[in-house]
């Protein structure tokens, strides 16, 4: 099978060259923008996070050109183009309806239709379904492009004076406690700005968390970004943490940044090893995993798996 490539905008152009060349009779198009310029497809919208003027022009022009927007909340989005008077019909598409939805809209696109997606805020896909309706058009080898635009892990990571060079994006931790502990130690040895969204009323035990796990890295907590309470606050997890018992629960939208681990808090696994064999050396492989899980603040089943290493090796030696 032939790989299909992202068509870059001089291919979108070259088709519509191709198209006016087939029809000879067919008047010259103007080279401003306009809606017989936009090729039928999947357009990608990046939306306002907080402030309405926040949106590019081209993706204001492309909405207005649409056949059809896609998007989580229809109610959110139609304040948006109520604002840019845009008279588009819309339909919803988020993760509860996407089995029955995605369908629908490959049909349309399949149907030389232009269909929009957009997010309730910020750049789609990110932490949200989008994707699969964009893996869907691929398959279908249909025009796929974006109107980049806000997305508010980049837009909290410039303004939280830690490091900007090398980041990773978690999105949302898991909900259930073990889980969430689970996930906060496997990103611990990641050499980069970590990069969370949070809800509310989890933020102050998600701290707690991190303070045990990463110690006193430096932190920032963004919240309601270009809106009119924004605000950032910034110093370690555990004055965070602090501030935060003080202050009571926030409001509105939180982005969490942890900065990367300087390499003495990098965590040794030699280190977890050699207490592992001690403990081995003790008590039963279920005791032994329990301690070093709880020493370590590590997942069991990750301990677990190394103790059964260990164990193999030294049958193997002896």
């Amino acid at each position: 099978m032939t790989p299909r490539h992202p068509i870059s905008k001089s291919s979108i152009k070259a088709r519509q060259s191709s198209k006016r060349q087939n029809n000879p009779n067919e008047p010259k198009v103007s080279q401003q923008p306009s809606q017989s310029l936009i090729e039928p497809g999947l357009y990608i919208i990046a939306s306002p996070i907080g402030n309405l003027g926040d949106i590019t022009l081209r993706a204001i022009e492309t909405l207005k050109s649409s056949n059809l927007i896609a998007c989580e909340d229809t109610r959110i989005t139609r304040r948006l183009l109520s604002h840019y008077n845009i008279n588009i019909p819309t339909t919803a598409y988020h993760e509860h309806n996407a089995n029955t939805a995605l369908p629908r809209l490959i049909k349309r696109l399949k149907n030389n239709e232009i269909v929009s997606l957009i997010s309730d805020a910020g750049t789609p896909l990110i932490s949200d379904p989008g994707y699969r309706l964009v893996q869907a058009a691929i398959a279908e080898d249909i025009l796929i492009t974006t109107t980049p635009g806000p997305v508010a892990a980049i837009a909290a990571l410039t303004l939280s004076g830690l490091p900007t060079d090398s980041f990773f994006f978690a999105g949302f931790l898991p909900p259930k406690q073990t889980a969430k502990k689970n996930r906060i130690y496997q990103l611990a040895n990641v050499p980069s700005t970590l990069i969370f969204y949070e809800s509310p009323r989890r933020l102050s035990q998600t701290l707690k968390e991190m303070a045990n796990i990463y110690g006193n890295r430096p932190a920032a907590l963004v919240r309601e970004i270009s809106k009119k309470f924004e605000e950032v606050r910034r110093g370690t997890i555990g004055e965070l943490s602090n501030e935060l018992n003080a202050l009571g629960q926030p409001r509105g939208e939180i982005v969490l940044l942890i900065g990367p681990p300087t390499p003495e808090k990098i965590i040794d696994n030699s280190e977890i090893d050699a207490e592992l064999i001690k403990a081995l050396a003790e008590m039963s492989l279920r005791d032994a995993v329990e301690k070093i899980s709880l020493s370590f603040g590590m997942p069991k089943r990750q301990i677990y798996r190394r103790a059964l290493e260990i164990t193999s090796l030294d049958e193997t030696e002896l």
